[in-house]
């Protein structure tokens, strides 16, 4: 017998090696399956898990937004898979729109608790991995998110390991002896390319900028007004990152060094957040960069943690906002477009902050134009996100509203005001139909 215990995991490792159809053989029926997220999707267990798990029956799968095709959806499966999205990308919004599929509305930093409670146990984890270190320990990579409580409290692992998985630090590390089957590949990681940017996202990047402060901390998630936001930063100094998602903006200013986070008052110099998504020269980067602390959602989107930060500034979109304030970001015209994620979580955090400012960045219409995002009232079917007390900033192209502690006469003024010109006499009109102003 070995006395090496290096040695000794080697051997047990080599075991574990198996092809994708091996290792979803294992799946049982009637098991809760928890994908990984993001990019870390194992796009090839989980077409195995479809093509050859002919045994499975009565399976549901789970996760968040992932960048893979998503084949379980697919009409005819039902019987033997039923997808519950945490949050709905659009791989499988059409099932979930469709009915084919559930959708779950709760906050990301909640996902991890009921995991661990064994209120939403996992069966089964799929999951892609980096190839193991020298004791044994592989690394979560670029999504750590919901994955770590699934990892820790799942009856079974099955893992993808790939050379192009960045070995991240932080609380991403698992040990091979949790694993069941590990399923080599060598495939490049899902990317996200950022999105070209036009006069309108730029516009509101700029006036989303004008509230940030040196030395502020940020928190933004996917897509063109948080890549514009970065790119009007460039005359900001010591800013701090702490986030639950991490995209290639975030990237350009710290190798800039405007994103340095010597200020921060929490986990000062680290770049906190629970996934990354986008290109693959993100990817690298994060590779062993001790900038990056990755964490799981329970951590990054904790209000309480948030809010150690000061000068917090959270940054989130939507895609109406009422004149009262209301937010809608999770539904479009009564149908789940994407989900609660992350929103109401940085929204309090950085209300809670010292100097903080909890923002709702929008452009002011939708369809070319023709339709106003600043609504007088949600139609019917319309869930609300965020509560109108508990926002502070709306931001458009037109301008920056304050509506922290304002009434509403004042909101609906204020809202107006950022609101397309087109649409405002209109929403005037309305505003007064339901007595939010003065009839003069």
């Amino acid at each position: 017998m070995s006395t090496d215990p290096q040695q000794d995991w080697q051997v047990r490792y080599a075991a574990k090696i198996a092809t994708a159809e091996q290792a979803v053989r294992l799946i049982p029926p009637r098991k809760r399956i928890l994908i990984g997220s993001g990019a870390a999707e194992p796009g090839g267990l989980v077409d195995a898990m479809v093509t050859h798990g002919t045994h499975l029956e009565g399976n549901e799968v789970v996760h968040l937004m992932t960048l893979g095709s998503a084949p379980y959806v697919q009409p005819g499966l039902e019987r033997r898979f039923r997808h519950t999205a945490f949050f709905i990308g659009a791989n499988v919004r059409q099932a979930v729109q469709e009915g084919r599929a559930d959708f779950m509305p709760v906050f990301l930093s909640e996902i991890p608790q009921l995991i661990a409670s064994g209120r939403v146990h996992i069966g089964v984890a799929l999951i892609q991995v980096s190839p193991p270190d020298r004791l044994g320990f592989v690394s979560l990579g670029v999504s750590v998110d919901i994955v770590r409580a699934a990892v820790d409290t799942a009856d079974l692992i099955l893992a993808e390991v790939n050379p192009n998985m960045p070995r991240t630090l932080g609380d991403s590390f698992l040990h091979v002896d949790r694993i069941a089957q590990l399923v080599p590949v060598d495939v490049p990681l899902p990317e996200l390319a950022p999105q070209p940017l036009d006069d309108v996202c730029r516009e509101i990047g700029r006036n989303v900028a004008s509230l940030i402060p040196d030395g502020a901390t940020l928190q933004m998630g996917i897509g063109r007004i948080p890549d514009a936001t970065l790119a009007a930063l460039a005359d900001r100094n010591d800013l701090g990152v702490h986030t639950e998602m991490l995209s290639d903006g975030v990237m350009q200013l710290a190798e800039a060094g405007i994103i340095t986070g010597r200020r921060k008052s929490f986990l000062p110099g680290k770049i906190v957040t629970s996934f990354v998504m986008g290109t693959r020269r993100l990817y690298e980067w994060v590779h062993d960069n001790p900038q990056i602390e990755m964490r799981p959602s329970g951590f990054t989107n904790d209000p309480f943690h948030i809010a150690r930060n000061d000068q917090m500034v959270a940054i989130n979109s939507a895609l109406a906002v009422d004149l009262t304030g209301q937010v809608a970001a999770d539904t479009v015209r009564g149908r789940f477009f994407s989900g609660i994620g992350g929103q109401v979580d940085f929204i309090r955090g950085a209300a809670r902050s010292r100097g903080g400012k909890p923002i709702i960045a929008l452009p002011a219409t939708a369809k070319g134009g023709s339709v106003s995002r600043i609504q007088p009232a949600f139609e019917e079917g319309t869930g609300v996100v965020t509560s109108r007390g508990d926002i502070h900033y709306a931001v458009t192209e037109y301008g920056v509203a304050d509506l922290w502690g304002k009434s509403i006469r004042q909101r609906a003024e204020a809202l107006t005001g950022i609101a397309h010109p087109d649409f405002r006499a209109g929403l005037l009109a309305a505003a007064r139909q339901r007595c939010y102003v003065f009839p003069g």
